[in-house]
């Protein structure tokens, strides 16, 4: 694959409770570990970053496919929740749900609209088999 474009960025700190920043300036965040994983909280943290970062690609994804199939995504919204945990061969891994909301399309119309994002989304396509990807759709 040839890119067209490339984002790059820098993790300084301690990782989980350090700060990252782009090239570009665009993004430029402390990040804290969550509560939930015994951190301080009160920052972002990688799982929320990815999870934006996958929301908005799978809603373009989904828009382009939309598009070829001459369907009306008016008001749709993609959200994207990544869960972090521990592996039973050590380490740690994650999972993905996306679900999305098309109130223009019916239920059958929408998930195929979905399950052919997932096919053309960049972030499914690097995830396909390295992390389970929960798709659904609602009302």
């Amino acid at each position: 694959m040839e890119p067209i474009y490339t984002a790059t960025a820098h993790a300084t700190g301690d990782g989980r409770n350090g700060h990252v920043a782009s090239d570009d300036g665009f993004v430029d965040f402390d990040l804290r570990i969550p509560k939930e994983m015994g951190g301080s909280g009160g920052a972002t943290n990688p799982e929320e970053l990815f999870a934006a970062g996958y929301a908005a690609c799978f809603h373009s994804a989904l828009k382009l496919v939309a598009g070829q199939q001459k369907l009306d995504v008016e008001g749709t919204q993609v959200s994207a929740s990544i869960g972090i945990g521990p592996l039973d061969t050590g380490g740690f891994g994650l999972k993905a749900d996306l679900v999305v909301y098309a109130p223009k399309l019916d239920h059958a119309t929408a998930q195929s609209l979905v399950e052919a994002a997932h096919q053309v989304c960049p972030y499914s396509n690097a995830t396909r088999g390295n992390i389970e990807v929960g798709l659904s759709v609602v009302e």
